[in-house]
């Protein structure tokens, strides 16, 4: 049997995430999930790729705020009814429309990274689709995720992971929102659709990983060459042309409905 055994939910993109007992689902993932990013002035996307210390970053969710820690700093409190200025920025090649959380954030951020950035919310009235290369027929949604509504990595995987390393890693390296339990090492690869009470979860893309899995996510400093280097000898995909380590999910039916940890789920054949 297939369980959840995390949930996580990351609400400002390449921060730190938060593991939650139970998460409403949206037609783009989790909610708050990736809802608000770093940019810079021009509206460019900054992620941990480029800026580690970025993992450093605390987030919280009030009932009206999104609240951010980071050593050195007073917290910042960043109401969920502050809609501020309409701009556009750009994830990969995406063109989005969000709004400017406004200038107490860019200079908490600025003075946090010590360059020039600025915080954005996705607007909810855009719809960013996912690449439908992968999505079929269904059409599927994004915030600020690199491309997929959810990302899910079973414990056995990471468990098959760390029994080839010299140390072994924690879950949080690879960011997932779902950790899922009772599938094999890698189960999570033959995937179909996730299914739980209302929810459907389709599995569409493995997940390439990047510099960001040699972070160490507790200090923001980059920790050598692992995982990528012992990835790389059993996990390349010739067809991405990448290492690849978890599966990305997009949500096929249940928006409105909940996961909870400890829930069972069904793995059925994908269907339209």
């Amino acid at each position: 049997m297939i369980t959840l055994a995390e949930l996580h939910v990351y609400p400002v993109k390449s921060c730190r995430g938060i593991a939650l007992d139970a998460a409403r689902i949206t037609e783009a993932g989790l909610e708050h999930d990736r809802e608000w990013m770093v940019v810079t002035p021009d509206g460019r996307f900054v992620t941990q790729r480029e800026r580690p210390r970025l993992a450093l970053i605390e987030t919280r969710l009030t009932a009206d705020a999104l609240v951010l820690a980071a050593p050195g700093l007073e917290p910042l409190v960043v109401p969920y009814e502050h809609d501020g200025a309409p701009t556009e920025v750009t994830v990969w090649r995406d063109r989005c429309r969000a709004h400017d959380q406004g200038e107490d954030a860019a200079r908490w951020l600025s003075t946090f990274a010590g360059c020039e950035l600025r915080l954005v919310r996705f607007d909810p009235s855009h719809r960013r689709p996912s690449d439908p290369a992968w999505t079929g027929r269904l059409e599927a949604f994004a915030r600020f995720s690199d491309g997929f509504a959810l990302l899910a990595i079973s414990r056995a995987s990471l468990a098959d992971l760390n029994a080839r390393l010299a140390a072994p890693l924690p879950m949080n390296r690879f960011r997932p929102n779902l950790v899922l339990d009772g599938l094999p090492p890698y189960g999570e690869d033959a995937l179909g659709d996730v299914v739980a009470g209302g929810v459907r979860l389709r599995r569409v893309k493995p997940c390439a990983r990047c510099i960001i899995t040699t972070t160490d996510q507790a200090s923001g400093n980059r920790d050598g060459e692992e995982p990528l280097r012992t990835l790389k000898t059993y996990r390349w995909d010739p067809a991405l042309r990448g290492i690849t380590f978890g599966q990305n999910l997009i949500v096929a039916a249940g928006a409105g409905s909940w996961l909870r940890v400890g829930m069972a789920l069904n793995d059925q054949a994908a269907s339209d």
